[in-house]
């Protein structure tokens, strides 16, 4: 490591320039701004009131910020949706501690993208050799059982892997943009029966009397994310249980992240009856949230997927991510590809068998992704756009 290139650990994004952050964050990734961050702390959202410790981690040399990524002492598995229950299970069966442990993610977030952040110019092996060595002396320290990075690109899961991490593969279903004109052209890509079927759906909402709207930016009000907020915790409570965010994080969202807001509502006669919040930053966008206080059918589908969509088409956006569940998505042409995580565990006999795990686990991922394709409503699945690196 050059000498002027020194890392660190800090307990606080807040400590931290915003402005230097944010030279580092993925520019097609909202939720690697240093806004996120801020607001998850600001409204206790993570820190030491929960099960998310931030532990920054972060290298400097004689021009600013040359790397960092957002690292965790994580107490349990909850908000992560890459899902190691049973790794925990081993490790107590075997008089062994899983937790803490160390997390690089964003919290709550199942969303592909740069985990390893990293000013222009800065490889991801250069950022790596700058921050690794830190993260393992502060892991250790700590006594986490190891470190853990979650839905990251394959070209860092690549790099980590040189460096005895373990690649963990799953998968999720993305849409991609074939370079659509409107939406009638995306459905081409179907076959007739399937076409036929999107379109009554959305036929369906419209004979309802119900009407889109789509509000961002400025247009989105401080009431508005109120009402996300009560749409969300209503589908947690019904789904999930206790919700992660809070009221006081939706309002401190609209403060900072409005630029990167997207809510697609359903109304009838002037009323809000449901509505999904989705964020875009460059050329992707993300569903993240989604609710409604009556059952009313297929306004799920056209607020989830139609709509946002055809908002993707209009706007030249190259991947839209609705989230972590699959089949519905599947079906409406959203086809199945990988996400990458990366594991070390510090004891080497229960990290040799969970590699081992991983070995068989990932062909038979591989394996599934493939014949899940195959059975594709579309005529011909697009490749797999969003595997490119930056």
């Amino acid at each position: 490591m050059p000498l002027s290139l020194k890392a660190r650990s800090v307990d606080s994004i807040c400590s931290l320039s915003k402005e230097e952050w944010d030279k580092l964050s993925d520019p097609n990734n909202p939720f690697s701004d240093y806004d996120f961050y801020a607001g998850l702390e600001k409204t206790s959202c993570i820190g030491s009131k929960t099960s998310w410790h931030p532990r920054y981690v972060l290298a400097t040399d004689s021009h600013g910020f040359h790397s960092a990524f957002p690292f965790f002492h994580k107490f349990d598995s909850y908000g992560e949706y890459i899902f190691d229950h049973a790794w925990a299970n081993f490790f107590a069966q075997n008089g062994l501690s899983y937790y803490p442990k160390g997390l690089v993610a964003y919290p709550f977030t199942p969303v592909t993208g740069r985990r390893i952040l990293r000013r222009d110019g800065v490889s991801v092996r250069e950022a790596l050799d700058a921050l690794l060595p830190e993260t393992f002396r502060a892991a250790e320290e700590a006594g986490l059982s190891g470190i853990h990075f979650l839905f990251l690109l394959e070209e860092e899961a690549q790099e980590l892997s040189k460096r005895g991490f373990a690649t963990r593969i799953t998968h999720q279903y993305h849409w991609q943009n074939r370079n659509y004109n409107d939406f009638e052209d995306f459905l081409k890509e179907f076959k007739s029966k399937k076409r036929m079927q999107i379109r009554k759906e959305r036929e369906n909402i419209r004979d309802a009397g119900i009407s889109i709207r789509v509000l961002e930016g400025d247009s989105v009000t401080q009431e508005n994310m109120e009402q996300m907020y009560r749409f969300y915790t209503d589908t947690y409570s019904r789904k999930w249980g206790s919700p992660y965010l809070n009221l006081a994080f939706f309002r401190e969202a609209w403060k900072t992240l409005r630029d990167k807001i997207v809510l697609i509502l359903g109304e009838k006669e002037g009323r809000i009856l449901g509505g999904s919040l989705n964020l875009r930053k460059g050329d992707k966008f993300y569903g993240r949230y989604w609710g409604s206080f009556e059952h009313i059918p297929f306004l799920h589908f056209e607020c989830c997927y139609y709509s946002p969509i055809e908002y993707s088409i209009r706007n030249r956006i190259r991947i839209f991510e609705a989230g972590a569940q699959g089949e519905q998505k599947f079906l409406r042409g959203f086809p199945a590809v990988p996400t990458y995580s990366s594991h070390f565990i510090f004891h080497s006999g229960a990290r040799n068998a969970i590699e081992r795990f991983l070995e068989t686990e990932r062909m038979h991922m591989q394996e599934m992704i493939e014949e899940t394709n195959e059975h594709s409503p579309l005529k011909e699945v697009p490749g797999l756009a969003d595997r490119e690196t930056r």
